[in-house]
């Protein structure tokens, strides 16, 4: 897949332990971009974080919290991104989502050898 040079960045906000459906949200947010041929996607854990509610997740050995941020950030071509937008409203309970312009410079694989 090529991507444009002017593309989107998703990124995505939510709790460790959130769940859609069974599975764990971010596992099923990756799942389906994947299904839906994305260009790619990544989720990060946070060490420490807080949100609409105020309450402080972290990853200290004193305080160990099973509830850490996760941030799923996926780039893609603006016009996927938006139709991937009403699934994850569905998918969402509790969370933040953003979306800015991003200048992709490389997107590269190599074959398989």
């Amino acid at each position: 897949m090529k991507l444009p040079y002017e593309a989107e960045l998703l990124r995505i906000f939510v709790g460790e332990s959130d769940r859609y459906e069974g599975k764990l949200l971010y596992e099923a947010i990756v799942s389906e971009a994947r299904q839906r041929g994305m260009a790619g996607a990544t989720v990060l854990r946070g060490v420490m974080g807080f949100g609409a509610h105020s309450r402080m997740h972290t990853a200290k050995i004193l305080r160990l919290s099973e509830d850490l941020p996760m941030i799923i950030e996926i780039v893609d071509k603006p016009e996927r991104i938006a139709d991937f937008l009403p699934e994850l409203d569905k998918m969402i309970e509790e969370g933040l989502v953003t979306l800015e312009r991003a200048r992709v410079i490389a997107y590269r694989y190599a074959e398989e050898k």
